[in-house]
């Protein structure tokens, strides 16, 4: 059996990837159609607002730097604590900031997907 830890550190590597690539065949597949995303602003999200805001290209990660990371893993959920240090734009404002984000994951069917993700500014 898969270690649940391992296979959360490379699911969280490849979707931070993902945001970084604007890949959204891979964000489509980590994130779990009923996602919810507080962000920063305080605003919240749901998968595909923020799917099309990458797709629209108002969106776009330049460098995502990952700090911090603590993961608990609690039966078929995973809760991740991460420092991100992210450049890019959002909503075509230039951002150079560092957060702190929540992330649980769930496992569906042997996949862990996002279910819940909020972030505020360090």
């Amino acid at each position: 059996m898969t270690n649940p830890t391992s296979t959360i550190q490379a699911n969280e590597t490849r979707l931070l990837k993902a945001f970084e690539t604007c890949s959204i065949e891979m964000l489509d597949e980590l994130i779990h159609e009923s996602a919810f995303f507080v962000i920063p602003n305080g605003v919240l999200c749901t998968k595909k607002m923020v799917l099309d805001n990458y797709r629209s290209g108002h969106t776009a990660m330049s460098s995502i730097t990952a700090s911090e990371q603590v993961i608990n893993i609690l039966d078929d959920t995973a809760v991740v604590s991460v420092v991100l240090e992210m450049q890019g734009k959002y909503n075509d404002q230039v951002i150079s900031r560092k957060f702190r984000y929540l992330r649980v994951w769930k496992l569906f069917n042997n996949n862990w997907k996002v279910i819940a993700v909020s972030g505020v500014q360090l």
